[in-house]
């Protein structure tokens, strides 16, 4: 969890808040929890797509070819050649593949937005700011 948290107490002569100031440290604290979603949601898709190579090695194993495979297209299993499977389970990976790259490109763009605003609210409130990551 990360906390933008203004340390107190900070002599108002020193530091004056604007609101342009809150703004900022609003825009940090969405952006990091935004980027806390995109993260997970990355892992989650890197499962499915660790989960689609075991289905799609476990099949490299099967030597029969007039095998059936069941596939599952939404609730329904849908039988198909071996090559049909592999076929689909190779469509399937790739579609996941693409998804993680825009979520990967989407917590790069995040980081660089962070680190803007890091140097900015840095720059105006020094060591009166906290923008770390809260490890617990």
């Amino acid at each position: 969890k990360m906390a933008a948290t203004v340390k107190g107490p900070v002599a108002v002569e020193d530091v004056n808040v604007t609101f342009e100031d809150q703004q900022k440290i609003n825009k940090f604290a969405r952006n990091t929890s935004r980027m806390t979603e995109l993260k997970s949601e990355i892992e989650a898709k890197k499962k499915s797509l660790q989960n689609l190579q075991d289905a799609s090695d476990d099949l490299m194993m099967l030597d029969d070819d007039s095998l059936l495979i069941p596939y599952q297209i939404g609730d329904v299993f849908i039988s198909h050649t071996q090559e049909e499977t592999q076929e689909m389970l190779e469509a399937a990976k790739e579609a996941l593949e693409q998804e993680v790259k825009g979520l990967e490109e989407q917590v790069s763009a995040i980081q660089q937005v962070l680190g803007d605003l890091k140097v900015q609210l840095y720059a105006k409130f020094g060591n009166n700011i906290n923008l770390e990551a809260d490890e617990s």
